[in-house]
This record gives structure tokens, sequence and C-alpha cells, in this order.
């Protein structure tokens, strides 16, 4: 079974990363929630990581308020993609660590925020979609029902020169 997985550094990043959630319950693909913190507990974090990887994890999204140790530490365990996202959007410096991995030890930032959870979740799809040619039917889908929203609000709005 193909699934994404989502560990939240702490339980409190859930009220972020339920945007996410939703985003792939919309979409009917499999997902895995766990809280696991790299710093707190790092033997769990590393069991989990090897686990969903065997039992099918494709992506992994990582979840933290701040300093994004979780993204790097899920990184150096697997070779499946990881998006790291920062729940808290209040001062994006602190989401350089993210940006600042290693080389060979990448890891991909979604932006902050709710924004960011929902874009994790679009950009775990995408990856899915590579070998799911139903799933890259549905983004695409979404992607026009998304550009005819805009088209219509753009009708709605007077230019002014």
């Amino acid at each position: 079974m193909k699934f994404v997985s989502i560990i939240m550094g702490s339980e409190s990043d859930y009220e972020t990363m339920k945007c996410c959630v939703e985003t792939f319950e919309k979409f009917a693909v499999k997902y895995e929630l766990i809280v696991s913190s790299a710093l707190k507990s790092p033997k769990r974090t590393e069991k989990y990581v090897l686990d969903a990887e065997k039992k099918g994890a494709v992506v992994f999204i990582t979840a933290s308020k701040v300093v994004s140790h979780l993204a790097g530490m899920v990184s150096s365990l697997t070779t499946k993609p990881v998006v790291s996202h920062q729940t808290k959007s209040s001062d994006i410096h602190e989401s350089f660590s993210t940006v600042y991995t290693p080389a060979g030890i990448p890891v991909c930032s979604a932006t902050l925020g709710e924004t960011g959870a929902i874009n994790a979740a679009y950009f775990a799809m995408q990856i899915l979609a590579i070998s799911d040619k139903e799933l890259a039917v549905k983004l695409k889908e979404d992607r026009i029902v998304q550009s005819k929203k805009v088209e219509t609000v753009s009708k709605n709005v007077e230019v002014i020169l």
C-alpha cells in the first residue's frame, strides 16, 4: 500500500496540519499521521521512518513549529522525498535550518502556515501521481477548477489606469 507519512514534532502542530490531512482526504490519498520528535524521541522517530518505508511510505512530510531538525533527521534515514513544513508562520528566519541541510541529505521546504500544509500535500500528491494516473487526472482537474476561480474573480475586477 502506497501512502504519505506525516510526522509532526508535537501534537500542537495538528492545528495547522489538519489542512494537509483534509487535502489528502479530498483526493482520497492514503496517509499516516504521527507525533515524533527528532530531539525528544529520536529512537521512536528512527524506528517509525524505517517501518513506514517498509510498509509503503512514498513521501514523508515533517511538520514543526520552529527549527526543523525533524526533516533533516528523516531525510538522513530514507532515500524517499522529504517535505519540511514549518507550522508557525510568524518568523521566516526560523525556517532557514531546512535550507542548510548538508549535501546529499535533501529536504524540500513548503511555504509557511496553513498554505504550506496544503502545498506540502499537493507536492506529495504530485510525486505519487508520477505512478498513479488516476491521481494525476484528479490533480489536473483541480488545477482547471483553480484557474477558473481566478478567471471568475478577475472578470469582476475593474481595471483603473
